[in-house]
């Protein structure tokens, strides 16, 4: 079988059979194009380990029209997408290379970038709440933080996904996997009054005030993007005068970090975060090492008093 007709049946599976969202469906078909484009529509069962040798370094040679090179990141999600299609083709008993045969390399994590305490009052309370965006901002910025949510996740709540009284609701999130959500009394306070000084209509919870379409009667059109949070906060972050760079899972990791900082295991911060994998949560430990030490210090004997 041949490369094209096998990758679209797995992209298939992905969506149907393990509930992959859309766009990690179309992210996977975007990476497995790539070996086609490299090695043409090849059948499968021709691909060895000099292929995927060729390929890697091919990835690593790759520069699109404007003339960027792939990260070493994203290679490795190219690869990623390449053991998986390979474990579907083994599941399927077609003949081809085993994924074990395509080892990732070991990739070093960015530091992760998280606000102060004193950043964090400072960008959510510089936001001026006397008009209608103003208002929608200081209840998004106080939900991020109290919640840990994922921009995407965000955006795609409506009103009646949030429980205001009981300060927490379910959100469904990576891997199409629903989770519970607890946000402050504060953050409430503040999606209240927001949502009371809405005269509209429209069913998403975040809303942009220009530019929205006529006739929408469920209010899509008035849904604010991931694009769009990722400005505001830039916007109040500079505004505050935080110089590192912000974005809206700034947030999230401040929100991971501030929960660990105060005692949190990292099994509870894993749930809250919606990771599969506590693996990923360990990027946070590094951040919280230094604190641990600070405490260590200030708190234990270092010599017993003779």
């Amino acid at each position: 079988m041949y490369l094209s007709e096998l990758i679209m049946d797995f992209i298939e599976y992905l969506e149907v059979e393990k509930g992959r969202s859309q766009k990690t469906a179309e992210n996977y078909h975007l990476y497995l194009d790539r070996l086609i484009e490299f090695a043409g529509d090849i059948e499968v069962d021709k691909i060895n380990a000099e292929i995927i040798r060729k390929y890697r370094l091919w990835l690593n040679r790759y520069k699109n029209e404007a003339g960027d090179e792939l990260s070493s990141i994203t290679q490795n999600y190219h690869l990623i997408a390449l053991r998986s299609f390979l474990g579907y083709c083994s599941r399927r008993d077609i003949h081809t290379l085993t994924p074990e045969k395509v080892e990732l390399p070991k990739i070093r994590r960015k530091q992760v970038s998280f606000l102060s305490t004193d950043e964090t009052e400072r960008l959510i309370t510089i936001v001026d709440i006397n008009s209608k965006g103003g208002l929608r901002d200081r209840a998004m910025l106080e939900l991020l933080f109290s919640s840990g949510l994922r921009v995407s996740e965000l955006c795609n709540l409506n009103r009646d996904h949030i429980n205001l009284r009981r300060g927490e609701f379910m959100v469904r999130g990576k891997g199409q996997k629903d989770r519970p959500v607890f946000i402050s009394p504060e953050a409430s306070e503040w999606l209240a009054t927001y949502l009371e000084s809405r005269a509209d209509t429209a069913q998403p919870l975040f809303i942009r005030y220009s530019g929205a379409k006529t006739g929408d009667s469920k209010g899509e059109s008035f849904r604010l993007t991931p694009r769009s949070v990722q400005r505001i906060v830039e916007h109040y972050a500079k505004l505050a005068g935080i110089t590192k760079h912000v974005s809206p899972h700034t947030l999230r990791h401040s929100f991971a970090t501030d929960l660990l900082m105060n005692g949190a295991d990292l099994r509870s911060v894993q749930s809250m975060l919606g990771h599969s994998n506590i693996a990923t949560t360990q990027i946070y430990t590094h951040v919280t090492d230094q604190h641990l030490r600070e405490i260590h210090q200030k708190f234990h004997r270092t010599h017993i008093e003779s």
